[in-house]
Parts: C-alpha cells; sequence; structure tokens
C-alpha cells in the first residue's frame, strides 16, 4: 500500500507511541488477575515478547520494529494457522502427537498426493532429525504452533507435497508427567487403557526429555456385533461352534514405547545439537475363524461343519523397534546448515496357524460318504496343525544436510537459496515357511536439490510497489536409486501479495516417483480363506488371496498444478479464507490392486480366478492376487475451501485487548484461541521479513494485551510533560538516570526503565551514546501524535477509541460478542472439498474409468463432497471441543446385470470435554494444580454408514459394524503434571 510521507509519519508516531505505553507496567492487582499461577520462565519469556517492540532511528524516520518469538517462522506465505498458549490449551490435548492429529485438517496437504508420511515438522524453525524426540512432550512446552503451505517445505529440502509445522517452544519449562487413560464402546465387548509417564526440562539453551508409555486394547470378535458369515462357513449343525466367535473385528494388542532425548544449543557458536534414542514393542493376536468342512452322506446329502473350537485359527505377531535419530545447525558466514539423520532396525515375527489340508479333510468326508460318520457326528475340538512363520528384518537409515541463507540482494529484497544432499539407505530381509524362497532387498537414494527465492517486486522495498510484492520460487532435483536409476523433479511457483492479508499463488510441479521396495520385491504369499466382495457376481465369498511384489513396476510421472488463495478476511475479526485448486495428472501410476469389477478384471487377466460355470454365467471367485499394479495414466481436479475463526465471547476483560487481527497474530486466521485469560506472547502486526528478521513497518495493534484505561492514562501524563516547554530537557534527563541505573520510581513514577531500555537502544549512535538529533525527532513525533491513536481524549475531549488500539472506526464484525460471556474464547474451522474429476486409464485403447460416476477402484467409491468440521471452547478452566467428518454419497458399479452397491452419506462427530480441576474448584493448590480429566465420545451419536445393493440388502463385507466395530466410544483421560 503506498501512504503519503504525511501519513507514513503519522502510521509510525503512532506505533512509537502505542509501543512506548508498554513502559507503564501493569498494576499488581491486574497482574495478579491476569496470571494465576504462571511460571517463572514462562513470564520471562512474555516479558521478552513484550518488549521486543523498539523504535530504530535512521535519519530523518523512526521505525517501528515489531518484536517476534524466538523460532518464529518468516517467509513469503501467509501461515494458514497459528495457535498461542491458550488456543494449544483449549485443544484438550496429553501430548504434541495428540495436538497434530487433532489439527490434522489444517496440515494435510490438499494437493493429493500423500505427502510422504504427514507434514515436515520444525522446531523453533529449525528442522529436525525425526518428530519421535517431541512427540511425548507435554502441549504446555509450547509458546507457538505454526503451519504453512506446502511450498515452504522447498526451504528444508522437501517437495512441496506436505504443509509445514512449526513447533515453537518456550525458552524456559520443566515437568514430570502422568497420564492415565481408559476407553470402552457403548457397546461393550472391547478396551482399551493407556498409561504414559513424562519428564522433561528446558533451560539454558538445553532440553532433555524421557518419557515411556504401554498401551493394551483386547479382543473383539465378530459374534459380539452379530456380523452374518459368509456362505459356505455357517454349520448346519446346531452342535457345532459359531465361527462368528473365532473371527476378529479388532484385535488383542499391546504395545510399550521408551523416548529418551537431548538437546543444547551453544550460545557462543550459534550450533545446536540434538539426538534422541527410541525402543518399540508391539504384539498382537488376531482370529481368522475355524476349520470348515463340507460332509455329504451316503445318500446325497450334504452338511457344512466347523470343528476346532479349543483351537482356534489365530495370527500372531511380535515387532521389536530401535530407533535413533539426531541433528546438528550451524551458522557458516551468512548461511545456516542443517544436518540430520535418522535410522532404524525393526524385526518382527508373524505365527500364522495352518488350516487342516485338502487331505487331512477327506479323511472325515471319506468316512461321512461310506456312512462311517454321521452328518451330524462328532469331529475334533483339537484340530492344531502348527503354523507358519514369516521373519522380516528391517533396517533403514537416512540423512538430510541443507544449506539456506541468502546469495545477495535484489532491488525487490534479498535472493534466498537452499541447497540440500541426501542419502537414503534402506534393507528388508524376510523369510517365510509359505514361500520357497528368502528374500532380501536393499535400495540406496542419493538425492541432491537447489530451491531459490526470487523477490521480483516489493511492497516493503518499495520496489514497483504498485504491483504488490511478488515473489518466484525455483526448485529442482534428481535422485539416483541403485535399483531404479536416475529420477528427476522440478518444480516452479509464483507468490503474489497484491493487497496486505491476502496471498495468491501458482505452483506447477513435476516429479517421478519410483515403486516402493516392497511394492517391487516382497515375496509372494497366498493367504487362505479371505472374505472377498466380488462387484462382478455381488456377493461375499471366502478367497486365496495373494500379496506381494510386482518386479514389473515402473516410475510414476507426476504433473501437478496447484492454484492458492489465502485472504485474511478484513471485515470478520481473526477470520481467514483460503481457497485451494488442484490439477492432479500421472502416467504409470503405481496402486494397489483395485476392487474386483468387470472392467478390471478385463484389464488385467490372469490375476482373477473364478470356478467353471456354465455358458453364459460368471463363476465363483476362488482366487485373486492382489500383488501392485500399474494404471496407465489418472487425472483428478478438486477445490478446497477453509474457513477460519476465533475470537472472544463476549468483549475482552478491561485491560486485556482483543484478540490479534494482524497478519501473523495472535492465530488471526488460525483455528484456535488467540488471546487469553491471562496474557500470551504478543504478536506482530506487520509483514514478515524473511529468514532475517522482522521487517519494518507499522506496528500490529493486536495480538498482545492492549494498554489498560491506567497505562493510557499515564501515558497521556508522561506525553504533556514530554511535551511541555522543557521538555526536551526532561527527556534528556529521564534518559540520563535510566543509564545511570539509579532508581526513578519517585522522580518518574509509573515508568519501567526496562521496558524503555529496548527502544532507546534504537536511539544510540555508533559510540553507545544517546544521539540528541535523534531523540528529538521521537520527541516531536511523540508530540504532534493525535491521541485518538492510542484511544485517549482527542484535543477538545471526545471518546477513546475502540479496543484502546487503532483509531476508532467502523467495528469489527464478530458475531458473538456479547458481554455476558467474557472470558470465553472459542475457535471455528471448517474445510470443505469438491471433487471435480478423477478418472483412471487403466490401458491405452481403454474407455476411462470415472471414479466419481460409479467406476471407483477403491473399496468405498470417491466421494464428491467432503468436510472437516473443528469447534471448541474455553475458559475458566473448562474446554469443549467438537471435531466432525462428513463424506459424501458414492456408488459403486458391478457387471451388466450384477447389483450395483450404493454408500450413503455419513457425519460423525466427536466430542471432547475437559477441565481443569484446579481452577474450577478454586483451589489449585496440592493434588488438584495441574491436575486434568478429560471426557470423550467419539462418533457421538452413533453414526453408522448405510451400504445397499440394488436389491436393499447390506453386503457381509460392508455390514455397519465391519465398516466400524466400536460406534459410540467413550473414555476417560486422567492427567497431572508435577
Amino acid at each position: 500500500m503506498n501512504l503519503s510521507p504525511f501519513s507514513r509519519a503519522g502510521l509510525r508516531a503512532g506505533c512509537c507511541a502505542f509501543a512506548l505505553t508498554l513502559a507503564f507496567p501493569l498494576s499488581a492487582k491486574e497482574s495478579a488477575a491476569s496470571q494465576p499461577q504462571p511460571e517463572p520462565a514462562a513470564q520471562t519469556e512474555e516479558d521478552e515478547a513484550e518488549v521486543a517492540s523498539d523504535v530504530a532511528a535512521d535519519g530523518n524516520e523512526i521505525i517501528v520494529r515489531s518484536g517476534r518469538l524466538r523460532g518464529q517462522l518468516f517467509v513469503d506465505q501467509a501461515p494458514l494457522l497459528q495457535l498461542d498458549e491458550t488456543a494449544i490449551a483449549a485443544e484438550g490435548v496429553t501430548s504434541i502427537t495428540d495436538l497434530i492429529a487433532q489439527i490434522s485438517a489444517r496440515t494435510g496437504s490438499a494437493r493429493g498426493r500423500g505427502g510422504g508420511g504427514g507434514p515436515v515438522i520444525l522446531v523453533n524453525g529449525i528442522r529436525i532429525g525425526n518428530f519421535r524426540e517431541f512427540s511425548n512432550y507435554p502441549p504446555e512446552a509450547l509458546a507457538r504452533v505454526e503451519v504453512f503451505p506446502e511450498e515452504v517445505a522447498q526451504r528444508f529440502g522437501f517437495p512441496p507435497d506436505r504443509r509445514v509445522i512449526n513447533l515453537i517452544l518456550k525458552d524456559n519449562y520443566s515437568n514430570r508427567q502422568a497420564d492415565l487413560e481408559f476407553e470402552v464402546p457403548s457397546r461393550g465387548g472391547y478396551s482399551r487403557n493407556e498409561q504414559q509417564l513424562g519428564l522433561l526440562k528446558i533451560a539454558d539453551g538445553g532440553r532433555i526429555n524421557a518419557s515411556i508409555q504401554v498401551e493394551d486394547t483386547t479382543l473383539l470378535t465378530e459374534d459380539e456385533r452379530g456380523i452374518p458369515q459368509a456362505d459356505g462357513s455357517i454349520p448346519t449343525t446346531a452342535s457345532d461352534p459359531d465361527p462368528a466367535r473365532f473371527r476378529s473385528l479388532l484385535a488383542d494388542t499391546f504395545g510399550l514405547e521408551a523416548n529418551v532425548a537431548w538437546a543444547k544449543a551453544i550460545i557462543d557458536s550459534g550450533t545446536s545439537l540434538s539426538a534422541n534414542l527410541n525402543y518399540e514393542r508391539s504384539e498382537s493376536r488376531s482370529l481368522d475363524g475355524l476349520n470348515t468342512v463340507l460332509l455329504t452322506g451316503p445318500t446325497g446329502a450334504n452338511a457344512v461343519r466347523t470343528f476346532g473350537a479349543e483351537t482356534p485359527l489365530a495370527r500372531r505377531s511380535s515387532t521389536d523397534t530401535v530407533s535413533t535419530a539426531g541433528s546438528l545447525t550451524r551458522p557458516i558466514n551468512a548461511f545456516r546448515l542443517t544436518s540430520t539423520f535418522d535410522g532404524s532396525l525393526a524385526e518382527t515375527e508373524t505365527e500364522i496357524d495352518r488350516r487342516l489340508t485338502a487331505q487331512q479333510l477327506a479323511v472325515f468326508q471319506n468316512a461321512a460318504q461310506a456312512g462311517t460318520l454321521a452328518l451330524n457326528g462328532p469331529l475334533p475340538a483339537n484340530t492344531d496343525n502348527g503354523f507358519d512363520l514369516a521373519r522380516s528384518r528391517s533396517i533403514a537409515g537416512n540423512s538430510l544436510t541443507t544449506l539456506n541463507g541468502a546469495l545477495g540482494n535484489l532491488p525487490a529484497g534479498e535472493l534466498l537459496a537452499t541447497f540440500d544432499i541426501g542419502i537414503d539407505w534402506q534393507r528388508i530381509e524376510s523369510a517365510d515357511t509359505r514361500s520357497a524362497t528368502d528374500v532380501a532387498l536393499t535400495r540406496r537414494n542419493f538425492s541432491a536439490g537447489t530451491n531459490l527465492v526470487v523477490p521480483l517486486t516489493s511492497t516493503r522495498e518499495e520496489f514497483a510497489d504498485a504491483l504488490g510484492t511478488f515473489t518466484l520460487n525455483l526448485q529442482a532435483g534428481i535422485e539416483d536409486l541403485s535399483d531404479f536409476g536416475v529420477l528427476g523433479d522440478w518444480n516452479a511457483g509464483l507468490t503474489w501479495t497484491p493487497v496486505d492479508g491476502l496471498d495468491l499463488s501458482a505452483t506447477y510441479i513435476w516429479r517421478e516417483v519410483a515403486p516402493g521396495l516392497t511394492a517391487l520385491g516382497n515375496p509372494q504369499i497366498v493367504n487362505l480363506n479371505v472374505p472377498v466382495f466380488d462387484l462382478v457376481r455381488g456377493e461375499t465369498v471366502l478367497a486365496d488371496v495373494t500379496t506381494g511384489g510386482n518386479p514389473d513396476l515402473v516410475a510414476e510421472t507426476q504433473r501437478d498444478w496447484k492454484f492458492a488463495a489465502n485472504w485474511e478476511l478484513p471485515f470478520w475479526d481473526n477470520s481467514r479464507l483460503t481457497v485451494e485448486y488442484i490439477r492432479n495428472r500421472s502416467d504409470d501410476v503405481v496402486s494397489a490392486f483395485p476392487q474386483i469389477t468387470s472392467a478390471i478384471e478385463a484389464a488385467f487377466p490372469g490375476r482373477v480366478t473364478r470356478a467353471p460355470a456354465a455358458p453364459g454365467e460368471i463363476g465363483r471367485l476362488i482366487a485373486v492376487d492382489r500383488r501392485s499394479v500399474s494404471f496407465a495414466e489418472t487425472r483428478a481436479d478438486r477445490i478446497q475451501f477453509t474457513f477460519s475463526t476465533n475470537g472472544s465471547i463476549g468483549a475482552p476483560a478491561e485491560g486485556q485487548g482483543g484478540p490479534g487481527g494482524g497478519r501473523f497474530g495472535g492465530g488471526g486466521g488460525g483455528g484456535g484461541a488467540a488471546a487469553a485469560p491471562q496474557p500470551s506472547p504478543p504478536t506482530t502486526g506487520a509483514p514478515p521479513a524473511g529468514p532475517g528478521g522482522p521487517r519494518a513497518g507499522g506496528m500490529g495493534f493486536g495480538g498482545g494485551a492492549a494498554p489498560t484505561p491506567e497505562q493510557r492514562e499515564q501515558f497521556m501524563a508522561f506525553r504533556a510533560r514530554l511535551c511541555a516547554d522543557d521538555g526536551q530537557a526532561f527527556l534528556e534527563k529521564l534518559v540520563a538516570a535510566i543509564d545511570s541505573g539509579a532508581d526513578i520510581s519517585a522522580e518518574f513514577p509509573g515508568i519501567d526503565p526496562a521496558r524503555l531500555a529496548p527502544m532507546l537502544a534504537r536511539l544510540r549512535g555508533a559510540d553507545g551514546t544517546i544521539d540528541p538529533a535523534r531523540l528529538t525527532e521521537m520527541r516531536t513525533r511523540i508530540c504532534s501524535l493525535d491521541p485518538a491513536l492510542l484511544g485517549g481524549p482527542a484535543a477538545g475531549g471526545g471518546a477513546p477509541a475502540a479496543g484502546g488500539g487503532a483509531p476508532a472506526g467502523p467495528p469489527v464484525f464478530n458475531p458473538l460478542a456479547q458481554r455476558s460471556f467474557s472470558g470465553w474464547r472459542y475457535f471455528f474451522n471448517l474445510t470443505h472439498t469438491i471433487e471435480l474429476q478423477n478418472e483412471i486409464l487403466i490401458a491405452a485403447g481403454l474407455q476411462p474409468l470415472d471414479q466419481l460416476d460409479g467406476d471407483a477402484t477403491s473399496a468405498f467409491g470417491q466421494p464428491r463432497h467432503s468436510s472437516r468440521l473443528e469447534a471448541g471452547l474455553f475458559g475458566k478452566g473448562v474446554g469443549f471441543r467438537l471435531s466432525g467428518i462428513y463424506t459424501g454419497t458414492t456408488r459403486l458399479d458391478g457387471a451388466v446385470g450384477a447389483s450395483d452397491l450404493f454408500f450413503d452419506d455419513i457425519a460423525t462427530f466427536n466430542l471432547r470435554v475437559f477441565a481443569n480441576m484446579g481452577e474450577v474448584t478454586g483451589k489449585n493448590e496440592g493434588f488438584l494444580k495441574d491436575f486434568r480429566v478429560s471426557l470423550v465420545a467419539d462418533n457421538l451419536f452413533d453414526a453408522q454408514r448405510r451400504v445397499r445393493d440394488s436389491t436393499g440388502e447390506t453386503p457381509i463385507n460392508y455390514q455397519p459394524f465391519v465398516i466400524d466395530p466400536l460406534g459410540l466410544y467413550l473414555g476417560i483421560d486422567l492427567r497431572k503434571l508435577f
């Protein structure tokens, strides 16, 4: 935005005056009310953030530089979400892992490429070796969370298909944590419990933490949910055991995880180090049914018999994993070098009970045929036939080194570059008694890439600022895979900020992707009697399913366009609207074997085996080869809308100020409550400056606490004294007193010298003394300021400006601002995705499959519409959080003459209610201090997805409790911090 010199001078003077008001401390009464039991270290951090607004004198200008938290990320792209301490507390989670899971609707990439394992995680703006180190940190250790779009990932050596989460830790924090969880479905039959202990200390630039977590779940069988059985497996003899009792919907599991981590920042050299070690043990047991035999008597009568209840067919698995990771970060001249390592060793052993062979079953069949075994005669209860054993070992290691910084200055700003080089190494060894040969697979991947951020125009630098701010982002990279050869990728993006608060971007991505190592080389295994739904005949059968690798897979080529608009709404306080359009095109797409339809069966001959049938009929499915396949081409287009808002319900408490409305302020456009009943670290309303620091410009009038009426009154008295005839002498005397360290409370009441020191530092010359010319200029600016800019009385009287911040003007829209509910905060996020096109071309010359019109290849089809909702209310020690997922209707077409499948839409809601017992009871001491009770209700309305065929029947594989065995799921969480 272009301003006249007079307007700029007035704005800067107003900002300078606002910064001066922070020099007047809150009264003791206000401080006690707003900070019930603050940690001393956390309060120190907040104080540092509050005084970060200072004044720089440069020639004839006084420039306000807005403060920021250490580790805050400054890039050209505006954040999609920001959470401050209160917003994090409003989520009611017990760990950072839970927090990231809870905001997953905002952290998942809209590009539709899977994102290679989730968002990129930064800590204090720095890439880390592995998220394991921080996964069990309590959320109270966070000062702020920022989420950025996919383009920002390129600055850290990643492709633009993953969003970026920046976790900003408090400088000083320590606790011990104990957490107990217990959960059951409302229908019973299953339970889950979890216990966690943790220790964390952050101090003096270092971190150390240790945690241990144990989780246990019980077995849930088909019998406990009334699941009907497939034809051919239901016994015709009443005394035979029900196979549903011996088929599991959810396995019996046990898990243990222990983690220890250390990190240290060496302040003098700017170097930081981190390392962590993690051990995991997981065990599971699931049931696969009973042995079944079809008996035929001498008269030709038949009977289906089930037997072996004492030794049901089971699958037992255990996995031990040891992982380690580390990182090194240090400055090299004007660049920052970051090197990370992550390695793991996992060993898995699985026992699969053997069914009786055809020869063993023939003994019973021959006896029945001969009449020596009655069709309802006794069969053995113990059918132990040994088990097959599958063992695997996976060894993985990867390292990525990045060097980023400014290559030089262009008229519009700094030319920023990131250079990355990495190596990934993976080895998989497996042996299975069901396979004739053992398998050993190894892949080494060397990678290198470069990313450039080129400023083209800039309103900050006033270079072609009439066009707004244009930034070009360029990236190119290569990969050399030992088993696949050389692959490449490149992308280009343009970001445009025509006005403050609105970002527009366009990105093109071209990339070659190799199939996964296991998709190429896993051993081929035949799994017997697996329930499979056959769309061609419209029935569920027990078939033999082959799994394993397919060595014929080729590299996939991806070509994507992404267009996005990120708008901070000027007419609705703390609200943001994001719109993204994505166009995906791919060749030679690797995919799991799709749902069995006529088109799929014709396209992949030999993958589906059927029993012989009469002419004109389709035989019963008896076997399917589900190894991965390649599609010739896929095409997809989607558009995604995200609206988010947050704020207070009721007018802010006196002296608290409104929520931050700046571009990077207080969660504006974020998903959580931005302000707090207690002060949160103030945020900056100025545009960012890139990696080097904050941009010059006007200070944001929201985010941190606005000046109280008492502060304004004190400042106006100070201003009157400053602008008197002897004001210059008064100011010089004040500066001299502050420099001498003398007690000024008597002569200058209400002025805190510590808060003025950073601002006065900007008035000093090269020799460290106050520059008289700069001091005079500052006095002139302040004395020429219209008092209304601070909400104080203007000359001749008048009312203060609304909110005590910016000049009075039209009120910002807040539909929930009712005074009767002051002290409560709310947040609301809604994301809606519309699939415009989604087609698959299986092979050249065939008709494409329209996944939006019944030709879907997945088990549940491709809905055109889907939505995610996140909303919460928090205040006075109590929080409510509601999340919802909506999935639209879909259809799967069967073969000609067969039944189609129709999927109803479904909306599920999860509710979490939590209470900080010390705050609720007013006894924030002893055991009640930092003790929280949470109640959880997942699938609150017990929604079930209905799937029907053309006759109105529901196939077995689509029974509601096969899709969701739990339904309404209730839990309690007890958490205590020491």
